[in-house]
């Protein structure tokens, strides 16, 4: 505890360039503040401070030392208020921004977080387009892929991989496609991403003899994915899509899943959220709620 003093003393003393003024933001006298000084610099066996009758400043190695006692200080002034807000109850608008699929997983998790959170008020935005998280004030957002911005932070909430499904009518008509190359010959709905207008690639490992590059004939494009489970279970084409929002229509033999052997591919969901060294309740309880009780099974068997 002295040398957190001592660091304290040091610190505002050579913020003020004055044992007085760092006496009075301390509520100790300047007596006290330079005592304080003065027996960390013994211990530490340097001079951290230049004093002359006029002021006080900083020496070269005190300027080195400064900085690394700021952020001490300033690490545990987080950690208390950090403390503070463990004791708040959560409360107030929070705004979510999910992919459009997000209903999906998310919506059956939140009438156990409202009835916990009473007085937390949800702000949902299904959106597939890549949302700027810090300047449209989003609190926290669901997002899947790599991650790139240094300004979130975020805990990973699972993986999920992807199916090529088509409807049986379509099968029937058009045939079971048996390698990757045999893509070619049907017809393909295609996921249009938002925000640069790019179609979604097939990630395929090739059968052996199969090379070249993959033309998918392309029946249908959108940039929504309900659209384009809807399209492949009228017998559109076949849609490539995560597993886990077509594992019901599979089980209810609406869609059939095909090339399973050669979908290697995987994804993750993320949750993110601003960085910030305080870390606010309605966001921590939030976060941690979906990373509690988010659970993506396994993929759905292919025939």
């Amino acid at each position: 505890m002295d040398n957190l003093n001592g660091i304290a003393a040091f610190v505002r003393a050579a913020e003020t360039s004055s044992y007085v003024a760092a006496g009075r933001l301390l509520g100790v006298s300047a007596s006290a503040v330079g005592k304080s000084v003065a027996r960390l610099e013994e211990k530490l066996g340097v001079r951290l401070l230049n004093r002359s009758t006029r002021r006080i400043s900083l020496s070269n190695e005190g300027a080195l030392f400064y900085e690394r006692c700021q952020r001490i200080l300033a690490d545990l002034g987080d950690a208390e208020a950090e403390l503070s807000h463990l004791a708040e109850a959560p409360r107030g608008k929070l705004r979510v921004s999910l992919p459009v699929i997000g209903y999906r997983i998310i919506l059956p998790l939140l009438a156990d977080f409202t009835r916990q959170y009473p007085e937390i008020e949800l702000d949902l935005d299904f959106n597939d387009r890549l949302v700027d998280v810090v300047a449209e004030g989003i609190d926290v957002a669901v997002r899947s892929g790599t991650l790139t911005d240094s300004r979130l932070m975020a805990r990973e909430l699972g993986p999920f991989a992807f199916a090529i499904v088509g409807s049986p009518a379509y099968f029937a008509r058009h045939g079971v496609p048996a390698t990757p190359r045999a893509l070619e010959g049907h017809a393909c709905v295609r996921y249009k991403f938002p925000t640069t207008g790019k179609l979604q690639e097939w990630a395929l490992q090739r059968a052996e003899g199969d090379g070249g590059e993959l033309r998918l004939p392309t029946a249908l494009t959108c940039n929504n994915i309900e659209a384009l489970i809807g399209a492949a279970a009228q017998g559109v084409g076949l849609a490539y899509l995560p597993d886990f929002i077509v594992r019901d229509a599979i089980a209810r033999g609406e869609l059939q899943a095909v090339l399973g052997e050669y979908l290697a591919y995987s994804s993750k969901f993320w949750v993110l959220w601003p960085s910030s060294r305080h870390l606010s309740p309605k966001i921590r309880v939030f976060v941690d709620h979906l990373c509690t009780h988010l659970h993506f099974s396994a993929p759905p068997p292919v025939p």
